[in-house]
């Protein structure tokens, strides 16, 4: 369990601080540039100290080899493995855009067209891309890695993935710069944590998340690196991304509750694909003999 508190500390340790330091920060940014709104601030206060965390945390588990960040094969195999995972990723998320806009979910956008099809294919790549590269390394290579030689696969699967699928639903708040006080820091805190004591709303995007992060960690046990990891993240991300830009949920729909309010695409549907997935994925033995290259 050191591993995993090491980490946990270093997240939601960080933002506890964070809130603390907000508004002296903010003070001492105030008369330098009075454009930046408060929760830019303290955006940049927790960024500053989540980096020091973590690299705190790596000299403490000593995790600096290239196996420990998830990138310890070859290049060729490493960006092959990658590459399936893409089409892997595209493969099974856009069944999903294609099922919501059969069932009249999702519709184009009034302003559809070539311009923005390209614009959201573009846009969704590079966050794919993005995305997958940054909560990969973290989430499957250090922090699977670290937990998984002290405790296991198993725990470092449910664990990393649990762990991943909350802090997506960190909301973010903002506080006009006439309303920002000394307390303000614990305010930002408590609208950020809203989703948390109010979970019902986003429980469908919660277990879709949960799912895939699982599913992406059997995928980590059983390559033993992040490369498929960063392709299906980011076919998945880039298909999301890319539907969202380009279409709009149509809440008269009859079916629109499979789809989640809370960023227009995951939901039940995707949740349930998610799970059948990963059953897939276990009936296929994926932390079996394999195991081992995962450590």
């Amino acid at each position: 369990m050191r591993a995993l508190t090491a980490f946990l500390l270093a997240i939601f340790g960080t933002i506890i601080l964070t809130a603390a330091l907000a508004y002296p920060a903010w003070l001492l940014v105030l008369p330098i540039e009075t454009g930046w709104p408060f929760h830019r601030v303290t955006s940049r206060v927790w960024q500053l100290l989540m980096l020091i965390a973590i690299l705190l945390t790596l000299r403490r588990l000593n995790l600096r080899t290239r196996e420990d960040w998830g990138f310890g094969q070859s290049r060729p195999v490493f960006l092959r493995q990658a590459g399936i995972g893409l089409a892997l990723g595209v493969a099974t998320m856009l069944p999903m855009t294609l099922v919501m806009l059969a069932l009249g979910i999702l519709e184009p956008r009034p302003e559809f067209g070539s311009r923005l099809l390209v614009y959201g294919t573009v846009t969704g790549a590079l966050a794919g891309l993005a995305v997958a590269l940054i909560e990969e390394t973290f989430f499957r290579g250090l922090m699977y890695r670290a937990v998984s030689r002290e405790s296991g696969v198993a725990f470092a699967a449910w664990s990393t993935t649990l762990v991943y699928a909350a802090v997506h639903f960190l909301a973010r708040t903002k506080i006009p710069a006439d309303e920002v006080a000394w307390d303000s820091g614990f305010r930002l805190l408590g609208g950020a944590l809203v989703n948390f004591t109010n979970p019902l709303p986003v429980i469908d995007s919660f277990a879709t998340l949960l799912l895939v992060g699982l599913l992406l960690a059997l995928v980590r046990a059983r390559t033993g690196s992040i490369a498929a990891c960063i392709g299906l993240h980011m076919g998945w991300v880039w298909v999301i991304k890319a539907t969202t830009a380009t279409t709009q949920v149509n809440d008269e729909a009859a079916y629109s509750w499979l789809v989640s309010d809370f960023d227009g695409y995951t939901g039940w549907l995707v949740a349930g694909w998610a799970a059948l997935l990963v059953l897939l994925a276990w009936a296929r033995g994926w932390l079996g003999p394999a195991r081992a290259k995962s450590r």
